[in-house]
């Protein structure tokens, strides 16, 4: 869908960010499983080349509803900083199980700032078509 007025898409294939919900379904991660998942939000975030405020909160609110320590949510503001490197981000890397927790998680940082660019679009795209 374009949103009439920006002619920004309002909603990124394969799923909108409201359909993406990580209440529910959040699964018990390890610490390393969550780390990933983080990295992934961040590099996510990176997408348009800027860190909007609201993705930063987005981002620190999943690591503490993950259950991420301190040290952790450090390592998420470092990231927010810097971009993860790109050998940290390998969709191949993800447990299968893990995916679709993944994906939700990336949808949900590309809407975080109210619009969604191209750019996004085509990195979620691709990031399913490594997924499956």
């Amino acid at each position: 869908e374009m949103d009439a007025v920006t002619g920004v898409q309002t909603c990124a294939l394969p799923i909108c960010a409201s359909e993406a919900s990580m209440d529910s379904e959040t699964p018990e991660l390890t610490s390393e499983d969550r780390l990933s998942l983080l990295r992934f939000a961040c590099a996510f975030a990176w997408a348009d080349l800027e860190i909007a405020d609201t993705e930063r909160s987005f981002v620190t609110s999943l690591a503490r509803k993950l259950g991420a320590d301190d040290e952790e949510v450090a390592l998420v503001e470092e990231w927010l900083k810097v971009p993860p490197p790109a050998e940290d981000v390998d969709p191949t890397d993800i447990d299968p199980s893990l995916r679709q927790v993944f994906l939700n998680a990336c949808v949900q940082m590309i809407s975080a700032d109210g619009r969604v660019d191209s750019e996004e679009v085509e990195i979620l795209s691709l990031f399913e078509q490594l997924l499956r």
